[in-house]
């Protein structure tokens, strides 16, 4: 006699962190690309949600390392969305903050643990979130303002006046598609360039004469790479592609359907 055997579907799930970790990536890219549509930097957005700007960049960059907890993660992007002009709780409800997957043994458990608690709890819960989320935001907010204001105050000893970060955000950036020239950057300890793909296209990027990345990037994509010293960008549809230097405004590389490549130098530190 035959037996039956049940065919093995199962599939490994990704952990609750990678979760996390890819969501925020999607999310963040989807605002670089809204704040770029609507002409606005980090320090406008931090002026409408009172959000210190390394958090609003590393949402962008989907950095969930240097991001407080999940929750408050949340509570972040729902507040940057609004900013935009998005539905913030729709637009950050998508981001995991706890597994929602129900193992079918501990259905029993949970269902009695749900009659154990009241409804009113969760609510008193949420609302202390949102508190804290603001709270948090302000506190945070508060912190960064002082700090900006002491380092403007002048010193009785000291003549010499630091330039504010706004101010240097405005000298644009002129991005020239040579491939024998060389783009000075403001900043001199780094430089970093975003690409934002309006069409298919092939893609070299070089990051301090190492190859970061060779491939053909689908339309939508948006990638962050930096470099201490140099970074190298060639394609093959220079239309296709925008570039954002520094956090600046994205521009076109060139023409479609042409190759171009560009190569951008952080200013040497004096």
């Amino acid at each position: 006699m035959k037996w039956l055997r049940k065919k093995n579907n199962y599939q490994p799930s990704l952990s609750l962190e990678q979760e996390r970790a890819e969501k925020l990536a999607e999310l963040g890219a989807q605002l670089w690309a809204l704040r770029q549509e609507q002409g606005l930097s980090l320090e406008q957005v931090v002026v409408l949600t009172r959000i210190p700007r390394r958090l609003l960049q590393a949402i962008e960059e989907g950095n969930l390392n240097d991001l407080p907890e999940p929750i408050y993660i949340q509570g972040l992007i729902r507040q940057f969305a609004e900013a935009l002009g998005l539905n913030g709780v729709e637009f950050s409800g998508t981001f995991p903050i706890s597994s929602a997957r129900a193992n079918p043994q501990d259905m029993g458990n949970s269902s009695s643990l749900s009659q154990l608690r009241p409804i009113h709890l969760y609510f008193l819960y949420i609302f202390l979130i949102v508190c804290s989320v603001n709270g948090l935001s302000q506190l945070l907010n508060n912190a960064v303002l002082q700090a900006s204001n002491s380092q403007n105050q002048p010193s009785p000893r000291q003549k010499s006046v630091v330039k504010p970060e706004i101010a240097q955000l405005k000298e644009s950036v002129k991005v020239q598609p040579v491939s024998d020239s060389l783009s000075g950057i403001q900043q001199g300890r780094a430089v970093q360039i975003g690409v934002t793909l309006k069409a298919s296209s092939w893609i070299r990027v070089i990051a301090d004469g190492k190859t970061e990345f060779e491939g053909i990037l689908p339309e939508g994509t948006h990638r962050i790479w930096k470099a201490q010293k140099q970074l190298t960008v060639k394609t093959d549809n220079a239309g296709g592609v925008l570039m954002s230097v520094n956090q600046q405004k994205a521009k076109e590389m060139g023409e479609p359907g042409k190759e171009e490549e560009v190569r951008i130098a952080a200013k040497p530190k004096f």
